[in-house]
């Protein structure tokens, strides 16, 4: 999904709940749509800051909580106490291989594997309706 598409969500999200769409606002979720990362509320705040220098850290949460509840961000949490935030995959669901040691991500998309989860639930009784699987490990450098 585009940038733009993406800014026009947030906007029908914004008017649905009565909220107002700032410049603020807009610049973080534009900087947020640019990223191809996972990425901390600290690294955003970052970026945001080298062309807003007055934006805080309560603006950047509160944006990144509205572009959860929109569908247009997901948290997630890798096991190291640092919430990430991802853009919603325009290639559809992926996992996650995550290096204990440096905290490296790499994502990953595997058919037979997501076949096997599907036949699981079935077998189980289990309809799924969403899931996410990560694993732990180290990464080539740091092994």
């Amino acid at each position: 999904m585009k940038p733009s598409r993406k800014m026009e969500i947030l906007k029908a999200y914004l008017e649905a709940k009565g909220l107002k769409s700032t410049t603020q606002r807009d610049y973080i979720a534009n900087e947020f749509f640019k990223t191809n990362t996972h990425i901390s509320l600290d690294e955003l705040l970052k970026k945001v800051k080298r062309r807003v220098p007055n934006i805080g850290y309560a603006t950047v949460y509160r944006t990144m909580k509205l572009l959860t509840e929109c569908g247009l961000a997901i948290a997630r949490q890798f096991g190291d106490g640092q919430t990430r935030y991802e853009n919603i995959p325009e290639n559809g669901h992926h996992d996650h291989i995550i290096c204990i040691k440096c905290s490296k991500i790499a994502e990953f998309h595997n058919q037979k594997i997501e076949q096997l989860q599907t036949e699981m639930a079935k077998k189980l009784g289990f309809k799924i309706v969403n899931h996410k699987l990560e694993l732990y490990g180290y990464c080539s450098d740091c092994s």
